[in-house]
């Protein structure tokens, strides 16, 4: 009788349980779980939930960086709220890592005098994919669509063509564009003296993710030799768990892999297509196909 029981309750659960498992997570910025990380250097953890980025705030005495914004107004909001805790300065400051709608479509919801800086890069992918991103993002659910309503790109009031750096009262944040990586106009943010590292999608604990027809794994290992270069104490990617260079590492050692095995199949003579299915069951411990084919992709044109 009590295995009987036993076995009516799992049955009775597992649908629950598969139900649970089904349903998405509604991307929103979490407000109070802001961590600090550093001096000057506070994060809103994504809690590893899709289209939700690291957000950062970097606090001075005279001024406040924010790194990163939300998906939509709603998203954007709550940053500035989370900000509002721990800001000592009265300037503000808004840079994003590109221009992702999870990155910048937020950015509506900043004060009117914040000072919005952009590349030119970022300017560029603008202009050239608009808000069709945003469109496809709001096919996922009703959700994300009511997150991205009346969406729109926030003009820049400084539009910088490769480094600035803003001092933000005892300490200094550099801003560097580092060429098509994952999109046409990454952008890192370098905190000083803290050496907090800002990365967005050029080191993470997930995947690269090559977006750009203009990306090749050799720009993307040369990016992060300059990472390294900076010695950074903390890393915090765009996405997933915050870290040290073990996340530079780590993507250099997939980048390489991929570029040198490419290069030798297609040196062999084998068509793009069967170096994708000879790559992808090689390279079965990585989860993400549709990534993993990129960077084979970007390693193909790329090789000899």
């Amino acid at each position: 009788m009590r295995a009987l029981l036993c076995r009516g309750i799992i049955a009775l659960a597992a649908p629950l349980a598969h139900s649970t498992r089904a349903q998405p997570i509604n991307p929103i910025v979490r407000e109070g779980v802001t961590e600090t990380i550093s001096a000057h250097v506070y994060v809103i953890p994504d809690g590893s939930v899709p289209l939700v980025p690291n957000v950062g705030i970097i606090v001075g005495t005279r001024a406040t960086l924010v790194v990163d914004t939300g998906l939509g107004a709603r998203n954007g909001e709550a940053v500035v709220r989370e900000m509002r805790k721990v800001t000592r300065g009265t300037a503000l400051y808004l840079v994003t890592t590109h221009v992702h709608p999870e990155h910048d479509l937020g950015a509506s919801a900043f004060p009117a005098d914040t000072t919005f800086l952009r590349s030119s890069d970022q300017v560029k992918d603008i202009a050239a994919g608009g808000l069709d991103l945003a469109r496809q993002f709001s096919q996922r659910s009703p959700f994300i669509a009511d997150l991205l309503k009346d969406a729109a790109y926030r003009p820049a009031t400084i539009v910088f063509e490769k480094e600035t750096t803003i001092d933000l009262g005892e300490v200094r944040a550099r801003i560097v564009a580092m060429g098509p990586n994952h999109t046409l106009g990454d952008t890192i943010v370098f905190v000083e003296p803290d050496r907090v590292l800002f990365a967005g999608d050029l080191a993470m604990k997930p995947q690269p993710s090559f977006m750009n027809t203009a990306s090749t794994p050799a720009h993307w290992l040369a990016t992060l030799t300059s990472l390294e270069q900076l010695q950074p104490a903390h890393i915090v990617p765009s996405h997933g768990p915050m870290g040290g260079i073990e996340l530079i590492d780590g993507y250099r050692g997939y980048l390489t892999t991929i570029q040198t095995r490419t290069a030798d199949l297609k040196k062999a003579g084998k068509t793009l297509d069967e170096v994708i299915v000879i790559e992808t069951n090689e390279q079965a411990k990585y989860p993400d196909r549709a990534r993993l084919s990129g960077a084979i992709k970007a390693a193909f044109a790329e090789a000899p």
